[in-house]
């Protein structure tokens, strides 16, 4: 493993950041190319840290020159031009290319529990509809050009920088403040969070594996939690009681338009994922962090530092509306 090139396109980024340092305790070779922007996760000292902007060709090619790399990680290709540039510029010069896409691109409702072959759908947002664009584009690639593509998928990956529920902090603000917290359906749907330094040891784990080549994987938590299960986790790490009101996901989009699409579309459905397949590919790999844990990380990193937790005053306001005197 020592002697693996890997190059990642990003690397400061929620999973990225974990992932780099999940790679360099593993003792790869890792070069980190970034805009050199973000300095809430920075890159840890022994990356070799490039800089430049991804879709300017003529950075990159500076940046870059002719180096070839055993594996090339892309965790910032949103749209199918990202990756078809990234097919041409990384042909003949990578023995593995790893896409991170996202399990939004399978199709819901779901047949649970999923497995990567599961039916995949455009679904209603730009997100996940450019990302399957993006699986399209370089599974076409490696059927007609032959380029070296692995598919990796998360789920909902968070570390201890984000809330992770459509509200962020503003859910423990209105909590601390004595207000409930709406929760979209009946709060009974089933989601999948995943700590992104689990998410990192199985992706440290497929780098340079040359078994999973043209195919896909998705890596998600064992941990099932509905979505009351989840707001409880966090009011208990903030040390405030759990105050809830469920309204539909209709409901919500008539008072926060771009809340409702992602709601109908994706959050209202139950996700569970069969993990099969990460585990025979990565043997030993599971997710060790459990929510309760992650949601002790959030609230300490936030309280940490005050200047740190954006309350939306607009969105406060929309709940208010949507309690509509209804005190959980």
């Amino acid at each position: 493993m020592g002697s693996l090139r890997v190059l990642f396109l990003g690397g400061t980024g929620v999973i990225s950041a974990a992932c780099v340092r999940d790679a360099l305790e593993a003792g790869i070779d890792l070069t980190v190319l970034t805009r050199g922007r973000t300095t809430t996760r920075p890159v840890p000292d022994g990356v070799r840290t490039l800089h430049a902007d991804v879709h300017d060709d003529d950075a990159m090619r500076a940046a870059l020159g002719e180096e070839e790399f055993d594996v090339v990680v892309n965790f910032v290709g949103y749209t199918p031009a990202d990756v078809q540039t990234d097919v041409a510029r990384f042909a003949r010069r990578t023995g593995q290319y790893v896409f991170i896409s996202t399990g939004s691109v399978y199709a819901r409702p779901p047949h649970l529990p999923v497995v990567e072959s599961s039916a995949r759908r455009h679904n209603g947002f730009d997100y996940p509809r450019n990302k399957l664009l993006c699986e399209e584009t370089l599974e076409r690639a490696f059927r007609g050009e032959d380029f070296p593509v692995t598919i990796v998928r998360a789920a909902h990956v968070y570390d201890r920088t984000v809330v992770p529920n459509l509200t962020g902090w503003t859910t423990i603000a209105r909590w601390r403040a004595g207000k409930p917290v709406v929760v979209h359906g009946d709060g009974t749907s089933l989601w999948n969070l995943m700590h992104a330094d689990d998410f990192a040891r199985g992706l440290t784990g497929l780098l340079g594996n040359t078994h999973v080549v043209g195919e896909n994987v998705h890596i998600t938590s064992d941990e099932i939690l509905s979505w009351d299960e989840i707001h409880v986790l966090l009011a208990r790490a903030a040390g405030v009681e759990p105050r809830l009101v469920h309204r539909s996901s209709e409901d919500i989009g008539r008072e926060i338009d771009w809340m409702g699409t992602v709601l109908s579309e994706d959050f209202r459905y139950s996700m569970v994922y069969d993990n099969s397949k990460i585990k025979r590919l990565v043997p030993g790999f599971a997710s060790r962090v459990p929510f309760a844990q992650g949601a002790r990380e959030i609230v300490e990193w936030f309280d940490a530092d005050p200047s740190r937790q954006r309350y939306d005053a607009a969105m406060d306001a929309a709940f208010d509306r949507l309690v509509g005197g209804r005190d959980g």
